[in-house]
């Protein structure tokens, strides 16, 4: 659980640094994020999560940041840190593979992952515990399907489709191999 607090609270804290002194530099950090299918654009696969547009940008992604984050780190702490590097590494391959010729900045793609995660691990789970997450998740989160949605120029609908589909990934891969039990075998006649 300690790692789960400090990464939830390190990574936050970071993305409030660096928007701050983003904000006083006129937004100049900003082209550090992914830019698709440019060499200087890998970078920003890992930077891209710690940078945003603005402090509206990281406000938005803060509380289901928290929220969601803290109940992938109810998992443990490896659990977390490791499905957020799976996110932000495949996700953010995916829209410098495949993104629009933009600069793609934000830690949505994280929260998307994070909902992708939650939501699949019910499924492919199936424990109790597993299922009512997924369904609290998705009472409460459910909207966030809508930002896969390409509506407004200025969203990157990418990242958040593409982390959501790593997050759905790493459920998938990283799921319990469920024993099945043989029928029993008697020698009644």
């Amino acid at each position: 659980m300690k790692l789960s607090i400090i990464w939830i609270i390190g990574s936050l804290a970071v993305m409030w640094v660096v928007e701050i002194i983003n904000g006083f530099i006129g937004h100049r950090l900003s082209v550090w994020g992914i830019l698709p299918r440019t060499t200087s654009g890998l970078i920003g696969i890992p930077l891209s999560p710690f940078l945003h547009g603005s402090f509206n940008h990281v406000l938005s992604n803060t509380i289901p940041f928290l929220v969601l984050g803290g109940l992938v780190g109810l998992r443990g702490g490896q659990k977390l840190v490791g499905l957020s590097l799976f996110i932000i590494v495949v996700g953010g391959a995916g829209v410098w593979l495949l993104g629009r010729p933009a600069i793609h900045v934000g830690a949505s793609g994280l929260v998307f992952g994070y909902f992708g995660y939650l939501v699949a691990n019910g499924w492919f789970d199936r424990r109790p515990i597993s299922i009512f997450a997924a369904i609290a998740v998705i009472v409460v989160y459910g909207s966030l399907v809508f930002g896969v949605i390409p509506t407004t120029g200025f969203v990157s609908w990418e990242a958040h489709l593409f982390g959501l589909l790593a997050g759905v990934l790493s459920a998938r891969l990283t799921r319990r191999v469920r024993t099945q039990t043989a029928p029993l075998a008697t020698d009644h006649d």
